[in-house]
């Protein structure tokens, strides 16, 4: 057996080499006459015993300018030291063992030195043929190992075609297991491929998707490899268990080989729509972000993520990245891209199918994704990299008419401003610019009314929205309405919550009335007969203060009437002041607030 010694070669490990080669040297009557180096391995053997099978070793010997050739390097053999003493041993008629593990490397060494049947009957080379054929490539765990072998022996192993019988071998048998498994788990054979280099893996795919495997069954098979390749980086698709550390050593080995590796497999997807699920592409981003893959494998997955936008959670769109320090930030940039990308999608399908956001025509999907970008929002608000530029242009990325309701997008600025306390009045009203305080639920509204962190513009707008609502005395039907239901599908749950709405319905109906009561009686006081002295001079004090009251607060309404030289939105006001009489609104002597 060669021995290998890291020091250069010397006397002692000459010694070694000569020592153990003579073990299996079938006689020693008769001297070695050359020596074979290496690597730095040397070998002491007989020259006719290695060129009655070797054909590259008799080209060297009589091709030599010297006519009494003593050392011969054979350093490019594939294999090394460990295959050239099999090979040796061959030409000794010394038996050993072929294994799946060394038949790769022992068919190269064999073609390397010319060791075929055309040069010498039952040579090496035809011996690897024959246990490739009847025993390594019969199976489909034994082709994937010749396969993995291969690696270490590029070039020469694809030159010789190994590499590409290996591949159809196993992409062959393992579309058999796909379609008609015959072991359990049924997707064994995913866990398979998960050994063999990325490049040798894209072959094996594209093996199978020429020979017409289900999309399904590829992605299962990269999704798994993905798993167990980038198992430090993709522990589980929440995205929660990803591993972030030394951002700053982009130039490592390791961070280099991972970045190749998320570029082979992104280029490797199937382009079917639905094949992976969300979180796996968020979390494929992730690591493409976190690694600073190129720019076309980055956009690559943005606009996969973009196609299943809908499917989307929050923790999914987190998506990290790193400044030189190693700070943690995150990356807004993509999640815009991949927004806009999507929005865009419903706008062109909406043009075809003859819709017209601007007229609030809008899918179920972009509303589920307006929802999702909200609570985005509202996940983002604390961060203090978050400018107020950056929150709103997220924010206006939805089109309008995709909210029903303004509700958990000020529920996000509500935040925002809560983050940042040190905001004017004029930075506090940009933020709240991207919310329409008509489409709060009254609820979010007399939230609104008391929350002083926001611009008073803000509150006058939802105070002057009820103001106009309880003139008209229009009722919000929209959230207080008791659905009607047949008793025998509703649940005890149910009917206690249509009771409390029934009797808060009933409540806000008669305070409405007790009102309209209150302010009739002051009108006909004072159109009917004078009273007593005390009594008139009270009321008519009583009448003063409460009509310099509500000329004060009408006025100040009227400075900052929403409607007013269209400073507003007010494309909803139809439907939500459906029978408001503001052509000629009542003359009231006291407010109603």
């Amino acid at each position: 057996m060669a021995t290998e010694a890291r020091n250069p070669i010397n006397m002692n490990t000459i010694s070694s080499s000569l020592a153990r080669t003579g073990q299996w040297v079938f006689s020693q009557d008769i001297p070695t006459d050359v020596v074979v180096e290496v690597g730095e391995a040397n070998f002491s053997l007989h020259k006719f015993m290695l060129v009655a099978k070797s054909n590259y070793i008799r080209k060297l010997i009589m091709e030599s300018k010297d006519s009494d050739v003593t050392r011969i390097d054979l350093s490019d053999i594939p294999g090394g030291p460990e295959i050239f003493e099999k090979a040796a041993k061959f030409c000794y008629g010394v038996n050993f063992e072929i294994t799946v593990q060394n038949v790769a490397a022992l068919h190269c060494a064999a073609e390397f030195l010319q060791m075929t049947d055309k040069y010498c009957d039952n040579n090496l080379a035809g011996r690897t043929q024959d246990f490739l054929s009847q025993v390594a490539l019969s199976s489909l765990s034994g082709a994937i190992v010749v396969l993995k072998s291969c690696e270490i022996l590029l070039p020469i192993s694809r030159d010789l075609g190994l590499v590409r019988r290996c591949v159809d071998v196993v992409g062959a048998k393992a579309c058999n297991e796909a379609m008609f498994p015959c072991r359990t788990p049924p997707n064994w054979w995913t866990e398979e491929l998960c050994i063999l280099d990325v490049d040798f893996f894209a072959d094996v795919v594209s093996s199978m998707k020429q020979r017409g495997v289900k999309p399904s069954s590829l992605a299962s098979a990269i999704i798994t490899y993905t798993e167990k390749s980038l198992r430090d980086l993709v522990r589980d698709h929440s995205g929660r268990g990803v591993k972030f550390s030394d951002p700053g050593d982009n130039g490592s080995d390791e961070r280099s080989q991972q970045r190749d590796l998320v570029q082979s497999i992104v280029s490797i997807l199937p382009s079917d729509k639905g094949l992976f699920p969300i979180n796996f592409l968020c979390s494929l981003l992730r690591c493409a972000v976190f690694l600073d893959t190129s720019l076309t494998c980055k956009n690559e997955l943005e606009k996969r993520i973009s196609v299943v936008l809908e499917h989307v959670s929050v923790d999914d769109l987190l998506i990290p990245s790193f400044t030189y320090d190693g700070e943690r930030l995150l990356d807004l940039d993509s999640v815009r891209r991949i927004i806009s990308a999507f929005v865009e999608k419903e706008k062109n399908v909406g043009v075809f199918n003859g819709g017209d956001f601007n007229r609030g025509v809008c899918s179920v999907s972009l509303q589920r994704v307006a929802k999702t970008v909200d609570s985005y929002l509202a996940e983002i608000a604390t961060y203090g990299e978050l400018t107020i530029s950056k929150f709103n242009a997220i924010a206006n990325l939805v089109p309008k008419s995709a909210r029903k309701s303004d509700d958990d997008l000020y529920r996000a600025i509500d935040i925002f401003l809560k983050a940042h306390p040190n905001l004017d009045e004029i930075e506090r009203e940009k933020v709240c610019s991207s919310m329409d305080p008509l489409k709060l639920s009254y609820d979010a509204r007399l939230h609104a009314s008391q929350n002083k962190r926001l611009p008073v513009n803000i509150v006058l707008h939802a105070l002057y929205y009820d103001q106009l609502k309880l003139r008209s005395g229009v009722e919000e039907q929209e959230e207080r309405a008791v659905v009607v239901l047949p008793e025998a599908l509703k649940t005890r749950s149910q009917l206690q919550a249509d009771t409390t709405l029934a009797k808060e319905n009933e409540a806000l109906r008669s305070e409405l009335m007790k009102m309209k009561m209150y302010v009739s009686d002051m009108q006909k006081n004072k159109n009917g007969a004078g009273a007593s002295s005390s009594n008139s001079s009270s009321l008519v004090s009583s009448k003063k203060n409460k009509h310099t009251f509500f000329s004060s607060v009408s006025k100040k309404l009227g400075k900052l009437n929403p409607f007013k030289n269209g400073s507003k939105d007010t494309s909803n006001i139809d439907e939500d002041l459906a029978g408001v009489d503001i052509t000629k609104p009542r003359r009231r002597r006291f407010s109603i607030s």
